[in-house]
């Protein structure tokens, strides 16, 4: 079968996805290459973009979109001449959703129940075609190894309000009021569209004191190794598809606790959820309490999660079977 991928964004989510597809198809990624003429080059570069991607999705018996986005938009309101498959995140409903005509899309995979009921509750005459297929991790790249109790607790994420990063330093400060022997650690770097944020944390930390107990790092390119350093992990958002860094975190043994944003309970335990600032120092005080053998056990029992639920082994082989049954190959 011919497929075609598109990914205007990133390809953390989808790079062994694409390798179990080229596995057994013929596999061709959209490249657009503009040109650069002495005249009207805006007008050259608009029909020669619109002829590049008719052509493109006139090749393909299957065009698998990775993020609902702007190019999926634009197919939705072409004569549709392949099979579409596109996978919609999270941001997507917010931004492109409203404006691709679902009428052309074949299947549209969400990555949590959540996203579903929410798609679902938008778009009510195209439920049958909404799957719901997790974000996943591989486990053998994120190892659980032995640690001893220190109190560093991690949070990893690009810092961007939806975050919550200030808050979480807040929580941090009430934290250290109670037990004074915990470190927090902050990766992620500047977002270049919320510089005015990345400041402000740094800010917030230096107003409250806590630069010896505050570690910021800029992105962690090697997060395998980041992990294992933390005893915690936080997720402390307010809207997420189904987050990532949580999996690859628990798979490392870290002790993970997240905010009750929608859809986190497909992912941690009842008791690995919190509200309010007060309930996450409480979760936190209460592992720091248990012994090393209690310890032991839930660090296994998350990691047991990962593999069971968001083991990318097996879900990329249900995105390619996803893909397959839009081509036709039963």
């Amino acid at each position: 079968m011919r497929i075609g991928v598109v990914i205007q964004e990133t390809w953390a989510f989808f790079s062994e996805v694409y390798e179990e597809l080229a596995r057994s198809h013929q596999i061709t990624q959209f490249e657009y290459h503009p040109v650069n003429p002495p005249f009207f080059k805006e007008r050259i570069n608009r029909v020669r973009l619109r002829n590049q991607w008719l052509s493109f999705l006139r090749s393909n018996d299957v065009v698998f979109f990775e993020w609902a986005s702007d190019l999926l938009e634009t197919t939705s309101h072409l004569p549709k001449s392949c099979g579409i498959v596109t996978r919609l995140h999270r941001y997507e409903l917010y931004q492109f959703a409203d404006q691709i005509n679902w009428d052309v899309v074949d299947r549209v995979i969400l990555v949590s129940e959540a996203k579903k009921r929410e798609f679902i509750y938008r778009f009510p005459t195209h439920e049958a075609k909404a799957v719901v297929i997790p974000e996943a991790i591989l486990p053998e790249k994120f190892q659980l190894h032995p640690k001893t109790f220190s109190g560093d607790i991690g949070v990893l994420c690009h810092l961007t309000p939806r975050k919550r990063v200030y808050e979480t330093i807040l929580d941090f400060y009430e934290l250290l009021k109670e037990r004074d022997d915990f470190h927090l650690h902050i990766g992620g770097g500047e977002h270049e569209l919320h510089r005015d944020y990345y400041r402000a944390l740094h800010v917030l930390v230096d107003q409250l004191g806590l630069q010896d107990r505050v570690t910021f790092y800029e992105n962690v390119l090697d997060p395998q190794s980041w992990y294992p350093r933390m005893d915690f992990f936080i997720s402390n958002s307010y809207s997420e598809g189904l987050q990532v860094a949580p999996m690859e975190a628990m798979a490392c043994g870290c002790y993970t606790l997240s905010h009750r944003w929608e859809g986190a309970d497909e992912l941690l335990p009842e008791k690995n959820l919190f509200y309010t600032g007060s309930e996450l120092r409480q979760k936190i005080l209460a592992y720091s309490d248990l012994s090393a053998s209690e310890k032991q056990f839930e660090r296994e029992a998350l990691r047991a999660i990962v593999c069971d639920k968001f083991d990318l082994n097996r879900i990329k082989v249900q995105i390619r079977q996803i893909v397959e049954d839009v081509g036709g190959i039963a």
